[in-house]
This record gives structure tokens, C-alpha cells and sequence, in this order.
């Protein structure tokens, strides 16, 4: 990157700050969890009014906006072949915020050079940079051999429904990244599994058990109703009588994305344990509860005996991130991210062996891990992109995580996340409370973004 581009790209950065945080917060205020669906509102009225700020954002910076049936919408700019285009794709949708919160997450504060806010970094704020990135292009007159999309989804967190009807009713980009991720770019997604411990055994002592509310984040509240004659608190567990012999229990976690257990701690794994060290359960309940434990013991499956590495991904992961009961039985979701050298179907039968006749394990969803060569051009344009800016010499990762990228046919995750740079005390992470972004840090981020947009449009698809 020559210097007068690095200068222009500070200038167009000072002169839209204020615009670009103003921007993010108006959508941040929206809470956009995926609800029942509505006429017109297929993943409800959260994400449409999400979707429908987005795309107001992309009108009043001068770029063209459609609507996609409402399921996932984009900003286009340039004119050319339906098949012959550029894109980006980040979404509007968020998680559900949880407890324990400091302030209102949809109200998006600021506090010392960060922003805070359900959906700030995952992926509202992704999602403005990247409508930001084709405001620079229109305003510079950069020459587009391909149209580039910002692409605005509306069910990433529970579904993807958004962009499977995008891939059924348009065709795929040429190329397109997901700022969704790390920096500096992703080019391998470990396999995702989904699926749940349906138990058959009745329940006695234990009245009511929950905890959790996404099977993708790992909950950091559990609590429990139970028949017992005295119990006394302990480390992340609360106790409290509601009549003589009827206990409410609560267990406290550490809350974090499911591809992301380490530095967390699961509440639905403290609950169990303290529980089964109580020794109020009865012996159904004891033979559930304990292979429940083998589950949050240890995420990386070994509890389980479905651990796996294959030398190219990290380590297989898996938590638990649901817990309720249904029709008077015990539930528990499961959620595994999984290297080449096993699936989905493999770790739900290795669970079903341990569960035998207690339980039926499902299999509800799996994705099989996708890789792209570092040799790909594009993917080189993108690194490169993120080095100039930066003026590190970083290379790219595989991750456990599940984005966008591998729903096309040619994608990488890029960004914006930087795990290995230090965070404040008050700083959340994404799926977790006090969700935060610093602001130098997306800044940092539009330039890459526009800069490797430049350098595709240069590329031969």
C-alpha cells in the first residue's frame, strides 16, 4: 500500500468516526433475537427491524439496497452479471444477552476506547464497517471490474436459514469474506455438530432443572428445584428454602461461545456437580447426572471418549449448552466442534454408547469442517491486506467457530476479533455479558476491509 493511499484511508476514517459509531449504536438498540415468526418477519420482528435499519444505513450512504424476502437483504454498489460479483457478509441478528449485564445491552455506552453492547462486535458493528468499506469506493471512484455486495443477514446465530435462501434464489459471490472471526483470516472451519441428550429415566428428587439459552453458547447461570432436607451454598452455588424440604439452587458461571470453552466455566457443570456432591439424587437421577459430568468435566470430549485431533485443526470441543426438562425427562444440548478425522455422526454414537438405555442421543445438525488453500489469490489479497494495515507479518488460522464463510463455494472468515490482544477488566466477550469492541481496533478494521476490496477488484475470477 503506498503512503497516499495509507493517508487517504486515516482521512476517510477521521471524517466518518462519529458517523460509524452513531451507526452501530442505532442498530445495537435493536433487539434483534430470533422470534416467532411474523408475515414478513420470517425469523421475527427483532431481525426484520434489524434488517430493515441496515438496509436504511446502506440508503442513506448512497448505496443500493434490497430486500430479500426479509430473511437477508444487501448493499450493493456498481453495476454488472448477476454471477460476476464481490461481496462481504456479516449479520444483524444477535444472541440472547443473558443476566448480569452492567448496563441496558441494548443500549450502547462507551467507556474508555471501547464500546459496549449486545451484538457490538458480533456482528453489528462488523456489519456498519463493511457498509462503511462501499461508502469509500463509491465516494473514491475506486474502478470496479465486479459489483460488491455488503451482504446483511438475519439468522446467522439460530439457523443460517438467511443465507441458504440467499444461495437459493441468487448466485454465489466470485468471492466473499465474513468479518465474523480473528483477525488476521481464517481459511478452515472445524465441523459443527448440534445435537441433544433426550433422557428416558423419570426424575425424583429433582423437581425442575435449566440452564442455558442457545445451544451455542455456554451458559453462565444454572439452577435447580430440589426435594432435600438441608443444604448449605458453596464455591459459584447458591442455595435458598421455598418451604421445608424444597430447595432453589443456583449455580454461577463463566459465559463464552461454544467453539471458545477455554477460560469459561459451564453453570450447568457446576450444578450437576454439586448436586451429585450433595447426594440428593436419587439413583436414576445419579446415573444421569453423572454422565452429564463427564460432559462438562473436560471439553475436549476425553470425559466422553470422543476426543480427536487431526494435526490441521485444534482439538475437537464440545459443551453442553442447553439443560431443561420436557414431559417430565432431562434434556441437554450438545455442541461439538470437530476436526477432519471425525463427525458428527461418530461423536453422537461414541455418547450413545456411554448413555446405553438411559438416554437417546440426537443428531440435529452436521457440518463438515472446510479448508481453502493459502494459495488462493484471494486469500493472499485478504493477509496481505491485513499486514499492510497493520504492518504485522501474520498468518492464517483455522478456527472452530462457525461463520458464514462456509455456506459459499469461495470464502474466508477475516476478523475483526483480536483474542490475543489484552482486553479490560469490563470488556465482554461476543455471546457473553458486556459484550465489547474497542473502537481503535474497527477502525483498524475498515481500512483492511476497504484495502483488500481494492486489491480483489484487481483479481481474475
Amino acid at each position: 500500500m503506498n503512503e497516499a493511499l495509507r493517508r487517504d484511508l486515516d482521512r476517510f476514517a477521521e471524517e466518518n468516526y462519529d458517523a460509524i459509531f452513531r451507526d452501530i449504536g442505532r442498530l445495537v438498540a435493536i433487539n434483534s433475537v430470533e422470534g416467532e415468526p411474523e408475515p414478513g418477519a420470517p425469523f421475527g420482528p427483532g431481525p426484520r427491524a434489524a434488517l430493515d435499519k441496515g438496509l436504511e444505513i446502506a440508503r442513506e450512504l448512497g448505496l443500493q439496497a434490497v430486500d430479500c424476502a426479509g430473511k437477508i437483504g444487501y448493499a450493493q454498489l456498481g453495476e454488472g452479471p448477476e454471477d460476476r460479483y464481490l461481496a462481504t457478509i456479516t449479520h444483524l441478528d444477535v444472541v440472547p444477552t443473558g443476566d448480569g449485564w452492567e448496563h441496558d445491552p441494548f443500549t450502547m455506552r462507551e467507556r474508555e476506547g471501547w464500546i459496549i453492547g449486545r451484538g457490538v462486535m458480533d456482528d453489528k458493528g462488523p456489519s456498519v464497517l463493511c457498509l462503511y468499506a462501499l461508502k469509500y469506493l463509491k465516494e473514491r471512484n475506486i474502478p470496479l471490474k465486479y459489483p460488491v455486495r455488503a451482504l446483511l443477514g438475519a439468522n446467522e446465530e439460530s439457523g443460517m436459514g438467511d443465507v441458504e435462501y440467499y444461495l437459493s434464489n441468487f448466485p454465489a459471490p466470485l468471492f466473499c469474506f465474513s468479518p465474523d472471526a480473528n483477525f488476521p483470516l481464517c481459511n478452515g472451519e472445524k465441523g459443527i455438530y448440534h445435537g441433544r441428550i433426550n433422557f428416558r429415566l423419570p426424575l425424583g428428587n429433582i423437581v425442575d432443572i435449566r440452564g442455558g439459552i442457545v445451544v451455542n453458547a455456554i451458559p453462565d447461570k444454572a439452577e435447580a428445584t430440589v426435594k432435600a432436607g438441608k443444604l448449605e451454598p458453596a464455591e459459584r452455588v447458591s442455595v435458598e428454602e421455598l418451604e421445608p424440604g424444597l430447595w432453589h439452587v443456583t449455580a454461577a458461571g463463566i459465559g463464552g461461545h461454544a467453539s471458545l470453552p477455554e477460560g469459561t466455566v459451564n453453570a450447568i457443570g457446576v450444578l450437576v456437580d454439586y448436586l451429585l456432591a450433595q447426594g440428593v439424587c436419587d439413583e436414576n437421577e445419579t446415573k444421569m447426572l453423572e454422565l452429564l459430568s463427564r460432559l462438562h468435566r473436560a471439553s475436549d470430549g476425553s470425559g466422553l471418549g470422543v476426543q480427536a485431533d487431526d494435526g490441521l485443526f485444534q482439538p475437537l470441543t464440545i459443551i453442553g449448552g442447553v439443560i431443561g426438562v420436557e414431559n417430565g425427562r432431562i434434556f441437554q444440548t450438545l455442541d461439538s466442534r470437530y476436526p477432519t478425522n471425525t463427525s458428527g455422526e461418530k461423536i453422537a454414537a461414541g455418547i450413545q454408547a456411554l448413555a446405553g438405555e438411559m438416554a437417546q442421543v440426537t443428531l440435529e445438525r452436521d457440518a463438515a469442517p472446510f479448508y481453502m488453500s493459502l494459495d488462493n489469490p484471494a486469500v493472499q489479497v485478504c493477509i496481505n491486506a491485513y499486514n499492510d494495515v497493520t504492518g504485522e507479518n501474520a498468518r492464517p488460522y483455522t478456527i472452530g467457530g462457525g461463520t458464514y464463510a462456509r455456506d459459499f463455494p469461495n470464502a474466508v472468515s477475516f476478523g475483526p476479533e483480536h483474542p490475543e490482544r489484552p482486553m479490560p477488566d469490563f470488556a465482554g466477550p461476543i455471546h457473553g455479558v458486556d459484550e465489547a469492541a474497542c473502537k481503535d481496533y474497527l477502525i483498524e478494521a475498515l481500512k483492511v476491509y476497504i484495502l483488500a476490496l481494492i486489491e480483489l477488484e484487481k483479481l481474475d475470477f
